[in-house]
């Protein structure tokens, strides 16, 4: 019986990444730059964001701004982007940025430093909105406005895609309107795979919503920077245990990027510095060892 989902993946027994150096993990750090993209009626919308800030729980005000949500966003951009921009330029570890086109656009100096600091800089689609219930063709022209204006604002088309609030359509869309080195939209394994969309193999690189400063925004989530703190370190040294992982942590400059949060993300980082044999990369990094390694 056909069934659209692979529920099986590796098995018992995942390839050996190979990674290189002979490290035992491959560590991705990923900051989400959404400020200045997201729901507002400034941007054409109907009402308000109310996902991931401060304001846990909050309902869209509809046909109004919302000046507490725009604030809080604004947070983001003004100042926590270079709080974790200085830690990660501290600590000598590129990272991958998942870029809202539109945010990017609205923030040259953040691009600068973004491209002076050699990160990837990877799509993260037109605007930072849920497209789960968008007509398809406004998703696609979505998606090709997103590649334009990435190209636009840094030079170059994005090499990674990564919408995160998807649809059913975006992964077959984003293969119609790249195709990308890789597609990011999976939190379903420790490893990149290759999966069939429309009859091509695209590469995965999997994304994660647990190991993740999203959850200082869930009312199930991280109520302070210790439980944020132990969680990344025991996520790093389980898979550092096992051996021939990969580990990605999740972070939003208007919530990492506050100082409490900020603090027990300098001790996961120099958590990690203590350890040998970890390969910290791009997502675009492990991408092509994966393609030359794995090839399809």
């Amino acid at each position: 019986m056909s069934y659209p989902r692979d529920l099986v993946g590796y098995g018992a027994i995942p390839p050996d990444p190979q990674w290189p150096n002979k490290a035992r993990i491959a560590l991705q750090f990923v900051v989400n730059y959404e400020e200045g993209a997201e729901n507002s009626i400034l941007h054409g919308d109907a009402g308000s964001e109310a996902f991931l800030s401060e304001m846990v729980g909050t309902k869209p005000i509809i046909g109004e701004r919302c000046m507490q949500m725009e604030s809080l966003y604004e947070y983001g951009s003004r100042a926590g982007f270079w709080r974790l921009y200085r830690l990660f330029q501290s600590a000598g570890f590129k990272v991958t940025v998942f870029g809202v086109a539109l945010a990017l656009a609205r923030n040259p100096d953040v691009v600068k430093a973004m491209q002076d600091a050699e990160w990837e800089i990877a799509s993260h689609g037109l605007r930072w909105i849920d497209y789960q219930h968008i007509p398809e063709d406004i998703e696609r022209q979505h998606i090709r406005e997103a590649i334009a204006l990435h190209e636009q604002v840094t030079g170059e088309r994005p090499k990674g895609w990564y919408q995160g609030r998807t649809s059913p359509q975006t992964a077959r869309l984003a293969i119609e309107e790249g195709p990308f080195v890789y597609d990011a939209d999976s939190y379903a394994d420790d490893l990149p795979y290759y999966e069939n969309i429309g009859g091509h193999q695209q590469l995965r690189v999997p994304y994660t919503l647990d190991a993740n400063d999203m959850k200082f925004a869930a009312l199930n989530g991280f109520t302070e920077g210790e439980q944020f703190y132990r969680y990344l370190r025991d996520n790093f040294d389980q898979l550092y245990a096992e051996g021939g992982r990969m580990m990605s942590v999740g972070l939003h400059c208007r919530l990492a990027g506050k100082p409490a949060r900020a603090r027990a993300l300098a001790r996961f980082l120099e958590h990690v510095q203590k350890h040998e044999h970890v390969w910290v990369a791009t997502r675009l990094d492990i991408a092509k060892h994966w393609l030359k390694s794995f090839p399809v």
